[in-house]
């Protein structure tokens, strides 16, 4: 057992000596109510532009009739302004809801 703990590193003695680890994550009691609505907006349009994937895979394929396309496109479309005016509403821009996830890279892709 005693061999096991020597092969064993010990944790870094502080983030700055590693620039790529992530820090803790600071709750702040005056911001959460924000911090989670920024979250929860933030759900929303990534689950929105996945839809919206699947509605153009879904029109490419030909799955769709024309009536239906026209249902999809004008759904989508007032769901985009809802958020948009969600995200004004709280002083928000739709730029403003991408997390930057560290290696891997923003969480919604650029120019959606």
């Amino acid at each position: 057992m005693a061999r096991a703990f020597r092969l064993v590193q010990p944790p870094p003695a502080s983030c700055e000596e590693h620039p790529g680890v992530a820090h803790r994550i600071r709750a702040d009691r005056d911001t959460v109510e924000e911090d989670l609505l920024k979250l929860v907006l933030t759900i929303v349009e990534l689950l929105r532009q996945l839809i919206e994937r699947q509605a153009l895979r879904r029109v490419d394929a030909g799955d769709l009739t024309d009536e239906q396309e026209e249902e999809l496109g004008a759904t989508l479309l007032a769901l985009h302004d809802s958020l948009s005016d969600l995200c004004a509403e709280h002083g928000y821009a739709l730029e403003d809801l991408n997390l930057d996830l560290g290696p891997l890279g923003p969480l919604l892709p650029r120019g959606e």
